[in-house]
């Protein structure tokens, strides 16, 4: 632990299929399928709280529950993710009129979300085996996961950590950490996008609440896995990196709810993750000019220095799921097309929403490519150790050996950062 390595993901909906491909590439490296999982910290929220937890179900073989991951992605279906019968849609929309037409007579407060997310509960159910993570962790294969929901009750962002025994614990500010094992139920409250998914009832040692997307809230999403303790983190994020550069739209038409709500999505999924990222590459520059040293500020935290490697999609998702929203079942694709005026004004919220094989799997291939180009740095950087040399191949990191029961699933300057809440 004393160089460890932390993995962030943060969420996306179906853009989570591009972090797939990227791991599956990762664990195609040959030291990998030797030395097993090179990622004994894990973190993710929404749709990286899936992969990450896919990753602890199966950190005793790492190259085998990459591959398997990636497999579920590529064949996944909407009804995997949420009900399209027409009973379901005509049911729930009957329930929005009711409430925006006669809630102040009737009783509001009866619709919670636009779509019912009851299959993703049962799919997580069948393709993850959560009690297998705390056999690799007292096993050593893996060191620690924390995944993150929002509380709808108290607006607090909670940390759910599964980890060997005496991991780092902390509290701060609308931010609560519980020692708890992880179950699909967990998994299913980080991943409850707000608004399209109803938000999940969980028990936990505070009490029992309504838990949503762990995105929501969590504004620094490297935070948990540095202080969880790792020294080193490599960050996949689902924004396109020329996403930046595109020139702004001339279109003067009023903005649809599918425009408004995909630039709210974008800033939850999106934007957490890139100014993280950004403020830490400013703290490496104030360390390194010595404006701040690393015993820290009078009354804060010490900075310790932290290494990072950020890979990203090289093309604007949004606008390829434009390319597949016909690939959507028929009823849902009208339902999601009337918030909007055209495909271009969906195209943001079909990014998030798109589970289809079609889109899910030119994720795959375009996250796999990306790592594909970035494979030596990327492996130079998961071996390398603080100084920056390239640890020895006979070096034993956390993950070494096989299981005879793998389970369904069953370039970038380092940076400097203190421990952040």
């Amino acid at each position: 632990m004393e160089n460890a390595l932390g993995l962030v993901m943060t969420g996306g909906g179906a853009r989570g299929a591009y972090q797939a491909g990227v791991l599956k590439r990762i664990g195609e490296i040959k030291r990998i399928q030797t030395h097993g999982n090179p990622f004994p910290i894990i973190g993710g929220s929404s749709a990286g709280a899936i992969n990450g937890s896919a990753l602890a179900v199966g950190s005793d073989d790492f190259a085998l529950a990459t591959h398997v991951l990636a497999s579920l992605w590529s064949r996944l279906k909407p009804t995997d993710i949420f009900r399209c019968d027409v009973l379901s849609q005509t049911r729930n929309s009957l329930t929005w009129i009711r409430d925006l037409s006669f809630g102040g007579l009737l009783g509001g407060g009866n619709a919670r979300s636009l779509l019912d997310a009851t299959p993703l509960w049962h799919f997580l159910n069948t393709h993850l085996h959560c009690e297998r993570i705390q056999d690799n962790i007292k096993r050593g294969y893996i060191y620690a996961l924390t995944i993150s929901a929002t509380n709808y009750n108290s607006g607090k962002s909670y940390l759910f950590i599964q980890g060997a025994k005496g991991h780092p614990m902390w509290n701060r500010s609308r931010r609560v950490t519980l020692a708890t094992k992880i179950t699909v139920d967990h998994i299913c409250a980080s991943a409850a996008i707000p608004l399209v998914f109803p938000p999940v009832i969980l028990k936990t040692a505070r009490g029992t609440a309504f838990f949503g997307d762990g995105c929501l809230r969590l504004q620094q999403p490297l935070s948990p896995v540095i202080r969880l303790g790792a020294r080193r983190i490599f960050a996949i994020g689902v924004r396109g990196e020329n996403l930046e550069h595109q020139e702004e739209s001339a279109d003067q038409r009023t903005p649809s709810l599918s425009q408004v709500m995909g630039v709210l999505f974008n800033v939850m999924f999106l934007d957490h993750l890139a100014t993280d990222i950004e403020h830490l590459e400013r703290l490496n520059e104030l360390i390194g000019t010595g404006h701040i040293s690393e015993s820290g500020l009078a009354g804060c935290e010490k900075m310790r220095p932290l290494t990072s490697l950020h890979i990203t999609p090289s093309v604007d998702l949004s606008q390829l799921a434009e390319q597949h929203q016909r690939d959507m079942p028929y009823l849902i694709q009208y339902f999601l097309s009337s918030l909007g005026r055209d495909a271009a004004s969906c195209a943001d919220l079909m990014s998030y929403l798109l589970f289809t094989s079609k889109y899910t799997s030119a994720l795959i291939e375009i996250g796999y490519n990306d790592a594909s180009q970035r494979i030596d740095e990327i492996e130079n950087f998961l071996y390398s150790s603080e100084d920056g040399e390239t640890e020895s191949p006979s070096a034993t990191p956390i993950g070494t050996g096989k299981s005879r029961q793998p389970g369904s699933l069953a370039k970038r300057a380092p940076n400097l950062v203190k421990s952040r809440g």
